[in-house]
């Protein structure tokens, strides 16, 4: 940049033009403009630069680069010496960097016969606010390249399931299925792209979708987005056309919209490349080229192998769905699609079905699968009340069935004999349940009064024959007849003349 060139910056900057204006205006680079801009000087005057080594040589490497225009700067400094230059390599790197013609690459035009092929990507939009959170929104577009009739709508990911769910929506749309799917390298299609001779290696559940709607899966070269020009074009027309101006809602609110939109004006526009409309010549000639559809529509699932937690849940994204609780733990084989999650054990027997949910962090729970938790778990307590009681000695297992005879429920007496053993000791209470029995006693209530007398003992010595009252026991109780004469009325003297009754001394 000259000083000239500087005050002319300057000049227009002061009279309001922007930087690409006066880039524009002096045909000059936008970073030069910038850096008028930016410097508080003007620049100096510079002497005239000096001659290079490699100045005799411009006209060789020049007339080399356009006869050879792939080169290499490393052979070209190798040649230069054979030829008596001395100079550096990065020398000739720099000289050959300004001198190589630009090479531009050049496109042939792609023509496609009727249903022969079609192209389909992804395009990306805003979230949504959904149940705790948001989500992004992305849409799936498919082109007949032929006719360039479009199918578009809106899904809450781009997983296998929708990838596949959208195809099948797609040729439900056009009627039929074309030759060939041209496709980008998403994990979705493509495991590993191809490079040089080697083929792609198509993700195995679209290549068996592939053989069931019968067509071809056509994998575009890396870094070559010209190949499928007609679906990204169709990407940038569905955000130009249809989203731009819109808040963002689920896909179940806007794929009617976005339906009733391609049916009144993406595919009955004047095409600019045609000049036709895309329905006239699908119509006209597309329709009647594509593959019937099956009798049946595929599954479009996804099935991973998953492993349900202590909860007794699976987790699918950030949500959880509820599963029997007999499977806790397990390793399952979990079926995702786009309205439905299904869960199956690894021999095929299904034990769970959910509606999918697109909410973020929920829980989505079948009252059945809570219930069976509920009775497990009762079950479960039981079964630790009646191991806790049968650890107390020789005679538990003949006490449970006495208890089980006398009391319908017994298990309230486990319960509370079990208590027993953090408050006196596992021996104290295992010996009354031992004495208890010999006696034919039955009951929490006696094993507690046993231990508490052996408690109040204040000697050592052996206890006694222990004595339970029973009502047959009660009834063969004998008292005898008290004299109830000394308080007859009759017998009694006048007060005044009353004498106080006298009793023995012993």
């Amino acid at each position: 940049m000259n000083r000239d060139e500087y005050f002319d910056i300057r000049k227009l900057h002061d009279q309001g033009l922007t930087i690409r204006a006066i880039a524009r205006r002096l045909g000059v680079h936008r970073r030069k403009v910038r850096q008028a801009l930016q410097s508080q000087q003007p620049p100096t005057r510079t002497s005239p630069a000096r001659g290079s080594i490699i100045d005799p040589y411009r006209g060789w490497i020049l007339a080399k680069l356009e006869q050879y225009p792939e080169l290499s700067a490393l052979r070209i400094h190798q040649m230069l010496g054979e030829q008596g230059f001395t100079g550096s390599y990065s020398l000739v790197k720099d000289t050959v960097a300004g001198l190589r013609p630009g090479l531009h690459t050049v496109h042939q035009p792609l023509s496609f016969a009727p249903g022969e092929c079609a192209q389909v990507d992804w395009g990306v939009w805003q979230a949504a606010d959904v149940q705790g959170g948001r989500r992004r929104l992305s849409f799936f577009a498919m082109v007949l390249c032929h006719s360039r009739m479009l199918y578009a709508e809106l899904t809450f990911g781009e997983s296998l399931e929708f990838w596949l769910q959208a195809h099948h929506n797609a040729f439900d749309y056009f009627g039929g299925v074309p030759e060939t799917v041209m496709v980008d390298n998403c994990k979705t299609a493509v495991i590993t792209p191809r490079r040089g001779d080697s083929a792609a290696t198509l993700n195995a559940d679209y290549a068996a979708f592939a053989d069931y709607y019968r067509f071809r899966v056509v994998p575009c070269t890396p870094r070559q987005p010209q190949q499928k020009g007609r679906v990204e074009k169709a990407v940038g027309h569905v955000k130009t056309g249809f989203l731009a101006g819109r808040q963002p809602a689920s896909p179940d609110a806007l794929n009617p919209l976005l339906r009733a939109w391609l049916d009144d004006s993406a595919n009955t526009r004047v095409h600019r490349t045609t000049g036709k409309r895309p329905i006239d010549v699908f119509h006209e000639s597309e329709h009647a080229a594509l593959t019937p559809l099956p009798g049946s529509a595929h599954p479009c699932c996804a099935i991973t192998s998953v492993v349900a937690n202590s909860c007794c849940r699976v987790t699918v994204g950030d949500n959880r769905y509820s599963i029997p609780p007999e499977h806790a733990r397990k390793r399952l084989i979990l079926h995702r699609s786009v309205d439905h999650i299904h869960i199956y054990t690894p021999d095929g027997t299904l034990i769970a079905s959910h509606l999918r949910s697109y909410a973020r962090k929920t829980q989505i729970i079948d009252p059945a699968h809570e219930n069976a938790l509920r009775h497990l778990t009762k079950r479960a307590r039981q079964n630790r009340q009646v191991t806790d009681f049968l650890r107390l000695g020789s005679a538990a297992e003949a006490y449970l069935l006495g208890l089980k005879d006398k009391h319908p429920d017994y298990r309230r007496h486990l319960r509370e004999i079990n208590a027993l053993v953090p408050i006196y000791g596992r021996d104290p209470v295992a010996r009354a349940l031992a004495d208890t029995h010999a006696h034919g006693a039955y009951a929490a209530a006696y094993i507690l009064s046993h231990i508490q007398a052996q408690d109040r003992r204040a000697d050592d010595t052996p206890a006694g024959p222990l004595h339970i009252l029973r009502n047959a026991d009660i009834l063969d109780i004998e008292l005898p007849e008290i004299d109830l004469s000394s308080y007859d009325p009759d017998d009694q003297a006048p007060d005044d003349q009353a004498t106080p009754p006298t009793k023995d001394l012993p």
